[in-house]
């Protein structure tokens, strides 16, 4: 478990919604996950620190819920984007310290970042670049772009890594990438030992600039 853990909450426990809340519970962060349907906050109770169970277009549940005091507010509305929009206003207006929202489509976003989200996202038209990065590179298992010039990844070890730790293979050094997790079966050290050998089937957590993740990604095409 990290020191200090950031405190994350996210609205919406929809197909994506759920997903990231149960990825940020086990990468070991705790977890608020908030839904207006009872039935989806009980799905996921067991997953997470904490579910409610509250509407998150009105302000003094936000407030009676501490909203401000979590690290990152994750808005995952789905379909409904008036509750979007409001939800997202309502934790600018809270003074939220980032605040992170899914958009349906090009207009939303910008509605969004007009009203003080601090990173838009679009699912649907990224996952076509995480696709694309699957296809191309058998050993990128996910890819998520987090800027315009930094991006995370997911990569299997390849052959010619396995029974070397993170000091021998010195990727900061060679590619300027950071290794920040490893994940084991389905364990995930989020603070790897850099002298532990890496094992066949092991999952490196990479993240770094664009251009340097590419040369990367060549490396271990080309090598295996």
């Amino acid at each position: 478990m990290p020191k200090n853990k950031k405190q994350y909450a996210v609205i919406g426990m929809g197909r994506f919604g759920s997903s990231v809340a149960k990825s940020l519970s086990q990468m070991g962060f705790n977890v608020l996950a908030i839904d207006a349907n009872e039935n989806r906050t009980q799905e996921i109770s067991s997953l997470v620190t904490q579910a409610v169970a509250a509407d998150s277009t009105d302000e003094e549940v936000l407030r009676a819920l501490g909203i401000s005091n979590f690290d990152v507010v994750v808005v995952a509305i789905g379909q409904n984007i008036q509750a979007s929009i409001l939800t997202t206003l309502i934790l600018k207006e809270m003074n939220a310290p980032a605040i992170i929202a899914k958009a349906q489509n090009e207009l939303h976003g910008k509605v969004l970042s007009k009203i003080g989200a601090d990173k838009v996202i679009f699912p649907e038209r990224d996952m076509g670049t995480r696709v694309a990065h699957n296809l191309t590179s058998p050993n990128i298992l996910d890819y998520i772009e987090l800027s315009g010039d930094y991006s995370i990844f997911e990569m299997l070890v390849p052959a010619r890594m396995v029974g070397r730790n993170l000091i021998e293979l010195n990727l900061r050094q060679k590619y300027g990438c950071n290794v920040i997790a490893v994940r084991r079966n389905s364990k995930m050290n989020i603070s790897p030992d850099p002298h532990g050998r890496l094992w066949e089937g092991d999952v490196l957590v990479v993240v770094g600039e664009r251009d340097d993740l590419v040369q990367l990604e060549l490396a271990f095409d080309k090598h295996g």
